[in-house]
């Protein structure tokens, strides 16, 4: 015979259960929205890779949680924390890449410049025709949105590939890596002096920042990283290739293949409107960003082509270990 207090003991636990994740599913994006609006108007901007990784995560698990998936908060952390840990690493490494045994190269990119701006450099030309210290125009936030895009864009690319495509997600996650790896090496083998520096060791006419100046005097407060301390992971003379003009054209090769008319007019909009915010801000060079380009559409291709020669070694093993079918043979 059922013991009926028993019973009515287990349905209330059962009740409670149930009650206690419903809330928690509901609670899961208000409880991230307000942490990360405080965090906004505690510390700022987030724009190091660490801080942007965390609030990445952050959301995937919430959405996880919402979604009402038991372990899908795991499988966030099995995916993301490797990538978090191999950005660490590479930033890391970038800083200690500034202190090679050979100098820094500024004469071949600024010749190169010259060479295209018929005598001047074109962050010269761009500067003289439209910057105005102290008065930025609309242009000069337009820059700004452009250029802090890059923190972002590929992390915010890779968080929704990851919810609704793992394939693409990880062929995605390949190509930046690709690049990023690439980039590093070039780092160390060539360093190279950006516009603005070439400028203050007078090896051609002074420029100004433009992103940096117009974020300083808009008073924007920009939260710093939580992991990398110190100038040990500052780069100043990282500009050959640039990563600022290779992502977008990383991002614009993997989905041109797919991309409808309208989605390709942005994916080509978005490394020309990087390039010229980089040439314009004398964060780089013309030839920085053309070199970018090129290891980008490289290094895609070779993600590409090992990715296709993978999902080809597996359709042949698939078909290999699938039982033959024998024909039937009609009766009578």
């Amino acid at each position: 015979m059922i013991d009926s207090s028993h019973l009515a003991a287990r349905s209330r636990s059962l009740a409670l259960h149930l009650l206690s994740r419903l809330k928690l599913r509901h609670l899961a994006w208000p409880l991230f929205v307000l942490a990360f609006w405080y965090y906004l108007s505690v510390y700022g901007l987030p724009y190091a890779n660490d801080v942007v990784f965390l609030w990445l995560m952050a959301a995937l698990i919430a959405a996880s949680v919402h979604s009402g998936g038991r372990r899908g908060w795991l499988y966030v952390l099995r995916d993301w924390i490797p990538v978090m840990a191999v950005v660490w690493v590479y930033s890391l490494l970038r800083g200690y890449g500034a202190h090679t045994p050979w100098p820094p190269h500024y004469a071949p990119q600024i010749a190169f410049d010259e060479v295209l701006g018929f005598g001047e450099t074109w962050t010269v030309r761009l500067q003289d025709w439209l910057y105005h210290p102290g008065n930025p125009q609309w242009y000069d936030y337009a820059a700004v949105t452009v250029y802090m895009s890059h923190f972002f864009a590929v992390f915010v690319i890779l968080a929704v590939l990851w919810k609704r495509d793992h394939a693409r997600f990880r062929h995605f996650l390949g190509c930046y890596l690709a690049m990023t790896a690439i980039g590093f090496a070039t780092y160390v083998l060539y360093p190279a002096d950006p516009p603005w520096l070439a400028g203050l060791e007078h090896h051609m006419p002074t420029v100004d920042r433009v992103v940096n100046t117009v974020l300083n005097d808009s008073g924007l407060p920009r939260a710093g990283t939580i992991f990398e301390n110190g100038s040990k992971f500052a780069n100043d003379v990282a500009a050959m290739p640039s990563l600022h003009a290779a992502y977008p054209m990383v991002i614009a090769l993997f989905f041109w293949p797919l991309a409808g008319r309208k989605l390709r007019v942005l994916l080509a909009a978005y490394p020309l409107a990087m390039a010229f915010t980089l040439v314009y801000g004398a964060e780089h060079f013309i030839i920085d960003i053309l070199v970018g380009w090129a290891f980008a559409w490289a290094m895609v291709a070779l993600v590409n082509r090992i990715v296709a020669r993978r999902a080809a070694a597996r359709a042949v093993k698939e078909a290999a270990v699938e039982p033959a079918v024998e024909p039937t043979v009609p009766v009578g």
